[in-house]
C-alpha cells in the first residue's frame, strides 16, 4: 500500500569503489532469493575511480595509463547501463537497493524516479532542475525559453532530443548529476552519482564523461548552492518518498554498516 514500505539508509562514509561494489552485489544477491519487507539506500563518498558501464563505446577511450597512475585513479569495469564516469571526494553517491515488485517492475519507470530523487535535491536548493529527452542524468542551467517540454506527471520538464547536443555543446545546459543502474529479477543495484563540490570535476576532463562529448559537467556549488554532502545526503533522502509513493517518510535514522542488519 502507499506509503508504507520502510528505506532503510546506511552511510559507508568514503571508501573504495570495489569495496562497496561488492558490498552491493552481496546485499543484492541476497535479496534475490530472500526478498525482504523493506528497501535499503546506500550512501557513500568514492576515492577516485573510473567506472565502465556496459553501454561503453570503443571511441570513448580510458585516459592513458600514466595519466591514471600519476592520478591514483582505479578504472572498473561494471555490470550497470551507461558509459564512462569518474566517482570521487566531493560526489554523493547512492545505491538503492529496491525490490520493485513492491513498486513497478519498470526499469524505465525506475530510472525516471530517480532522475525525480535528484531534480528535486536541485529544486530544494533553488536551481533550475530539468531533464534532457536523450540522456538520462539531473540537468541544470539556462535553456533559452521555450527549450522545455513538459513530459512526466512529477511536473520536471525536458530539453527535447533535437536541441540538447547544441545546447550541450554551448554550455547553456550542464549535468549535475549522472544515473546508472542494473536490475536482476526486479532487484536493483548501482544508482547515482551527484557532484556536490567543485572537487570531482576536474577528473571528468579526462574522459567522454556518460558517452556525451562536450559535456560540462558541474556541481551544486558550482551553481550557487553549497551545501556538505550530509545536507545534500538529507535532501535526498526527503525526495525519494516522494519520487517512490510506497515507501514511508524516513523515520529510522542513518546508520553505518556496523549497526545495520540487511
Amino acid at each position: 500500500m502507499s506509503g508504507e514500505r520502510q528505506l532503510r539508509v546506511v552511510d559507508l562514509g568514503r571508501r573504495e569503489y570495489r569495496e562497496a561494489l561488492e558490498l552491493q552485489r552481496s546485499i543484492a544477491r541476497w535479496r534475490r532469493n530472500s526478498p525482504p519487507d523493506h528497501d535499503l539506500l546506500l550512501l557513500v563518498e568514492h576515492l577516485p575511480v573510473i567506472t565502465v558501464g556496459r553501454g561503453s563505446r570503443e571511441e570513448h577511450t580510458l585516459p592513458d595509463a600514466a595519466w591514471l597512475a600519476d592520478e591514483g585513479m582505479d578504472v572498473v569495469e561494471i555490470e550497470r547501463g551507461g558509459d564512462l564516469t569518474y566517482h570521487g571526494p566531493g560526489q554523493l553517491v547512492g545505491y538503492p537497493i529496491l525490490d520493485l515488485h513492491a513498486h513497478r517492475k519498470d526499469l524505465h519507470w525506475y530510472l525516471r524516479r530517480i532522475e525525480e530523487v535528484l531534480l528535486r535535491v536541485l529544486a530544494e536548493c533553488g536551481l533550475p532542475a530539468f531533464r534532457v529527452a536523450s540522456y538520462t542524468g539531473a540537468w541544470t542551467g539556462s535553456p533559452p525559453p521555450g527549450s522545455l517540454e513538459a513530459v512526466e506527471d512529477d511536473g520536471f520538464g525536458a530539453i527535447a532530443a533535437a536541441r540538447a547536443d547544441a545546447l550541450i555543446g554551448a554550455g547553456a545546459i550542464r549535468k549535475v548529476a549522472s544515473i546508472g543502474v542494473h536490475a536482476s529479477r526486479w532487484i536493483t543495484s548501482h544508482g547515482f552519482a551527484l557532484n556536490v563540490t567543485p572537487e570531482p570535476l576536474v577528473n571528468f576532463r579526462g574522459i567522454v564523461a556518460c558517452g556525451i562529448h562536450g559535456v560540462r559537467m558541474t556541481s551544486l556549488a558550482s551553481e550557487g548552492a553549497s551545501l556538505t554532502l550530509e545536507e545534500a545526503g538529507e535532501a535526498v533522502l526527503r525526495a525519494f518518498p516522494v519520487a517512490f509513493p510506497a515507501l514511508a517518510p524516513l523515520q529510522a535514522p542513518v546508520v553505518g554498516l556496523r549497526d545495520m542488519s540487511f
